[in-house]
């Protein structure tokens, strides 16, 4: 279809990773989906890694017939937990330039912050929220300057995030449990999704290797509707992470004096917890009432191509 090189942007998660294809001018394409990441660190980390950036970029080849696999010029990554100037980050970008067959030069592996960033103000000012699985905010200023909040992992500093609402949700049932707090249908709700009778099977269930943060993540949801039927405790839970995340954007307009900053809100959490969105809007609206929310101008992909284009014109 096209004899110009391509610029690669993906937007890797820990479900799906996504490949977007432009030309130099960034007209897109083609876009492609293959498999999730997982940190860089954990077991199978790298092999993952790879794997999700191979296929995700086979997928959208597909879309392209005839383009050979020289015409890619160069890529940007964006993925979570990736430290600007730390091993992690340089073994992803050693990893992403064997896997994607390019020059280390021409590979960029940042974090998601970063590219959703650029995607949402096209290199603007602005603040952008993120609140999934985790959470992170990050801000750039007039001048260029950067400043990012939270995001720390899941362990330390997820206040605001799907992971966190469910595992509040899990200790309020165990609260109930032992009678610490008052009884109400959420704890029969989320035991019944963990398919656990007692405080026992419960302990047991959340430490198991293969629940992580994505377990307690997928029990927002249930935690959500509780609050929007009228459960007090649960109303408790999501008013103190919609408190959180208007902490985060509050830090970051404060680091980058920001007195009127537009903001990006995107993620699961955010854009599907209608009672999380309700506490957030009032509690910013209270700390930042200059805030100006807006639609993004486009999402992680745009991001990480309009910084690949950057990687091709230096």
């Amino acid at each position: 279809m096209t004899d110009a090189p391509l610029l690669a942007g993906f937007d890797a998660g820990q479900t799906h990773c996504r490949c977007r294809l432009a030309d130099r001018e960034g007209r897109v394409l083609a876009e492609g989906e293959g498999s999730g990441v997982s940190h860089l660190a954990a077991p199978g980390g790298p092999e993952r890694f790879q794997t999700a950036l191979r296929s995700s970029l086979a997928a959208a080849r597909r879309a392209l017939p005839g383009v050979p696999a020289e015409a890619l010029a160069a890529a940007v990554v964006g993925a979570s937990g990736i430290e600007a100037d730390s091993p992690v980050q340089a073994l992803g970008q050693h990893l992403a330039a064997e896997a994607l067959a390019l020059n280390p030069a021409q590979v960029l592996v940042t974090g998601d912050e970063r590219t959703a960033l650029a995607g949402a103000f096209a290199g603007g000012p602005g603040i952008v929220l993120i609140s999934g699985t985790g959470c992170i905010c990050v801000g750039r200023a007039d001048d260029g300057r950067l400043h990012r909040c939270g995001g720390w992992g899941w362990l330390l500093d997820g206040a605001g995030s799907a992971m966190d609402i469910g595992r509040d949700g899990l200790a309020l049932s165990l609260r109930m449990a032992d009678g610490r707090c008052g009884e109400s249908p959420l704890r029969q709700v989320l035991w019944d999704a963990l398919a656990v009778t007692s405080p026992q099977e419960l302990k047991a269930r959340v430490v198991d290797p293969g629940f992580g943060a994505a377990g307690f993540a997928a029990l927002a949801p249930l935690v959500g509707a509780a609050a929007m039927a009228g459960d007090p405790e649960a109303a408790q839970v999501l008013r103190c992470n919609g408190e959180a995340l208007a902490e985060l954007v509050t830090a970051v307009a404060r680091a980058l004096q920001l007195e009127r900053p537009a903001l990006c809100c995107v993620g699961g959490a955010i854009e599907h917890l209608p009672p999380l969105r309700t506490a957030f809007a009032g509690a910013l609206t209270e700390r930042l009432p200059g805030v100006v929310p807006r639609p993004p101008l486009g999402d992680a992909c745009s991001g990480a191509l309009a910084l690949a284009g950057g990687l091709v014109s230096r």
